[in-house]
């Protein structure tokens, strides 16, 4: 991948994880960068840098790992994913390589002596117990992402949590989902055995 290259992959994914109208799979990663842009930039280096040590997927995970990791996307700069994004890119490696590992195990600490249904339940705009166990770090957004596929939680939460706490995780869980590759049956199996 060439650096304008990768700067383009860059602006595509940005704009796929911090604006509600931009799908980074519809429309092919494509953005509407100019060349002439990208060489006036002065971070460009960071581009060149980058196109040079990873290879064309490499580009593309160490992007998507450092935007999810992120709890502001928008404001994410080029220099600060080069200078700090290896460490989350790797973090995120491990993550999604032993995914069903990290699933069950999450599961099973939370739901552990705990009524399955009252982890879902939305008591007046408090938040369910199940987002405040992600919030608190005890969920991972695969785990929360993996869930909401098998039972369909956030239709729910979607109209019943009106705040910019929800809306984030939403918008997060939303975004990355296409970039996970989820056996549902699979992890609905993990989940039968992890709660019984």
């Amino acid at each position: 991948m060439i650096p304008f290259d990768v700067y383009k992959s860059y602006l595509a994914l940005k704009n796929h994880f911090t604006k509600h109208t931009y799908d980074y799979h519809k429309y092919q990663g494509k953005s509407k960068a100019g060349i002439q842009s990208f060489y006036k930039r002065k971070d460009r280096f960071w581009f060149e840098k980058l196109s040079r040590s990873k290879s064309d997927k490499e580009v593309l995970d160490f992007f998507v790992a450092n935007f999810v990791s992120c709890s502001d996307p928008q404001s994410l700069w080029i220099g600060e994913i080069i200078r700090n994004g290896e460490s989350n890119y790797k973090n995120w490696m491990k993550r999604v390589q032993s995914l069903s590992y990290i699933f069950k195990d999450e599961v099973e600490k939370i739901f552990l002596g705990k009524e399955f249904d009252s982890l879902f339940f939305i008591e007046e705009n408090r938040h369910p117990q199940i987002l405040k166990e992600h919030l608190q770090g005890n969920l991972s957004i695969e785990t929360l992402i993996i869930l909401d596929k098998i039972l369909g939680f956030k239709i729910d939460f979607d109209k019943k949590l009106l705040d910019p706490i929800w809306e984030l995780t939403s918008m997060r869980m939303k975004k990355y989902d296409p970039f996970l590759n989820i056996d549902v049956f699979r992890y609905k199996k993990i989940l039968k055995e992890s709660i019984l």
